[in-house]
């Protein structure tokens, strides 16, 4: 069984107090676009952030807000900026990475919430069980590509009926597999 693998670029969750912070006091977001997975959406609005060694600007922002920010790039980006940004999964972000982030009306400063995702599949209860998973299940996925074929492991099964079938992968890994915009993988043994 086949499944989409999706490019997740560098981006950035926000909580209610950071986003007044940044974006001025009552502020909503800007619904840009849907995201595959229900009730996600790409913003209008981008935030510039901040590292020891530079700054990454025009980073997007998602919506809806979360109870903690939480700021997601690839390992290059965090390199690149000078920050030590551990492999976890999304909201997993105790002793993770520190940074600043600039808004239009203002700026905060955390001193954790930066990660890189670890690479995961989203699956409804019925998806995960036709694939032969389980939630927290840990798999390897193989993608055929361009001259780039590869086989990623330690990838995470995510299963809630809140969720729609797709593999999340960063641009490091997207770029090591050379991945087209309609990129498929399947679970192998």
């Amino acid at each position: 069984m086949k499944f989409m693998v999706e490019t997740s670029a560098r981006h950035v969750h926000l909580s209610p107090a950071d986003l007044e912070t940044l974006f001025g006091a009552g502020y909503e977001l800007t619904w840009k676009k849907d995201l595959s997975q229900p009730g996600q959406f790409a913003c209008e609005e981008r935030v510039t952030v901040v590292g020891p060694k530079k700054e990454l600007k025009g980073v997007s922002v998602l919506g809806p807000v979360r109870k903690q920010t939480q700021v997601e790039l690839s390992m290059t980006d965090a390199r690149s900026i000078g920050i030590t940004a551990p492999i976890r999964e999304s909201g997993d972000l105790a002793g993770s990475g520190a940074c600043r982030i600039i808004g239009p009306k203002g700026e905060i400063e955390i001193s954790e919430g930066v990660i890189v995702a670890k690479r995961h599949i989203h699956a409804t209860l019925a998806e995960a069980e036709a694939l032969g998973v389980k939630n927290g299940d840990i798999v390897s996925v193989k993608l055929e590509t361009e001259g780039r074929s590869l086989i990623f492991g330690d990838v995470v099964v995510r299963a809630s009926d809140s969720y729609a079938l797709a593999m999340h992968i960063d641009t490091d890994e997207s770029n090591a597999a050379s991945c087209p915009r309609d990129a498929e993988g399947e679970i192998v043994k």
